[in-house]
């Protein structure tokens, strides 16, 4: 298995990267890291996109969800059948915003094991014969970050587009009408664990980049960036089309 993975993800996303490291110019290894990053990123939008749309949904579904949970407290085959016809009739699938997540790790987890390799004899000699061998890899990042040694500068610009990002995410409080009975406990908990998560991930993605190759932190850095801009365009679309509906 470990085989097959390698060689169906991680060799041709290496020969990607190096193909673009070729094309692009200024010979530098960030901006081939960036574009990858980007390509990947636009491959998997129809699954990012069924996945962000859910969760939007999903929380907009809270307060009806939170009222369900009031009425039926002590009735959890009602509650249960309610739950059912509340998503059936918004059209939405709980499990549909889990799905599509599992579907890109695999590529993504394949592109973090290329660049944690690096561009050493042993990774170049995994290049196509119609790739051509860069030979020495230029890992000086706009002439100033050396992308193959650890850079906290990049680990805290890492750490504050995940805080960004995780924000945009994050379940709200039940509303007033509900909040604080026992129907809504569960959402109040797990509101307070989101804002627990939302100062936590930020802190825990720069003690991790600052340990890691200025390479991969730069991916991480980029991936944050461009899920913040796909999150802005699906919730926009969202809530237009809430409007207009």
């Amino acid at each position: 298995m470990g085989e097959f993975f390698h060689t169906v993800l991680s060799v041709p996303i290496f020969n990607l990267l190096v193909f673009l490291y070729e094309i692009l110019p200024g010979g530098d290894i960030g901006f081939a890291i960036i574009a990858l990053t980007v390509i990947i990123k636009m491959i998997l939008w129809p699954f990012m996109s069924q996945s962000l749309k859910s969760q939007k949904v999903l929380q907009e579904l809270q307060p009806k969800i939170d009222a369900l949970k009031e009425t039926h407290k002590d009735n959890k085959e009602a509650l249960a059948k309610g739950m059912m016809e509340l998503y059936q009739h918004e059209k939405v699938n709980p499990l549909s915003s889990c799905l599509p997540l599992l579907i890109q790790l695999p590529i993504l987890i394949a592109l973090y094991r290329v660049l944690l390799g690096g561009f050493g004899p042993a990774t170049m000699s995994q290049l196509y014969d119609f790739i051509p061998n860069p030979g020495v890899i230029n890992h000086i990042f706009l002439g100033v970050i050396n992308l193959s040694q650890k850079s906290l500068y990049l680990a805290i610009l890492a750490g504050y587009f995940q805080f960004m990002q995780t924000r945009m995410l994050i379940s709200k409080k039940p509303p007033k009408q509900v909040a604080g009975k026992k129907g809504a406990m569960d959402e109040t908990m797990l509101a307070s664990m989101n804002k627990s998560m939302l100062m936590f991930m930020p802190v825990i993605t720069v003690v991790i980049g600052a340990s890691l190759p200025g390479g991969l932190t730069l991916y991480w850095v980029t991936i944050n960036i461009v899920s913040i801009l796909q999150q802005q365009f699906v919730f926009s679309k969202v809530k237009q089309a809430k409007t207009e509906g």
